[in-house]
């Protein structure tokens, strides 16, 4: 049983949408990359960068509502925002670009495109650059639908 998102082929995402969610909330965009280990971690360095560089009058005024504080709050955690952000879009993008990669490596097979002709082939799982004579991606160990350096594999006529 497939359930979707679970291991099936993965959808590219939209960077800009990443980015605002990340800078409206750190880490929500994350979690719409659903890179959760990611997410927590900025959370923790947004509340680490508010422990460590808000001082507690400062964070006593913004609970009673006292609009004079607001100017005063710490570039650290503006800083932490914005890298988040950052780094928010920047893995959309990545996760796109494998995204692509892994299209173009489905759609070379399917072809039946020769991988020996000059033009590297891509793992379909992880989307690195794969070796013409070897049956198996050796970056994450997918075996791959090919015959290897030895021809066909004796026991796989058993099967």
């Amino acid at each position: 049983m497939r359930l979707p998102g679970f291991g099936g082929p993965t959808r590219a995402k939209r960077p800009w949408l990443a980015a605002l969610l990340a800078f409206v909330v750190t880490g929500l965009g994350h979690v719409y990359l659903r890179r959760w280990v990611r997410a927590f971690g900025w959370i923790a360095v947004a509340v680490a960068a508010v422990l460590l560089f808000v001082p507690l009058e400062t964070v006593q005024a913004v609970e009673i509502g006292d609009p004079t504080t607001y100017p005063a709050t710490p570039y650290s955690v503006t800083l932490v925002l914005l890298a988040s952000a950052v780094d928010a879009y920047l893995l959309a993008r990545r996760h796109n670009e494998a995204v692509e990669r892994e299209r173009d490596a489905a759609e070379a097979v399917a072809r039946g495109d020769d991988p020996s002709d000059g033009e590297a082939l891509a793992c379909p799982n992880c989307g690195k650059d794969l070796d013409a004579d070897l049956d198996f991606c050796p970056w994450c160990t997918t075996e791959l639908a090919r015959e290897g350096p030895n021809g066909p594999d004796p026991d796989d006529a058993e099967r």
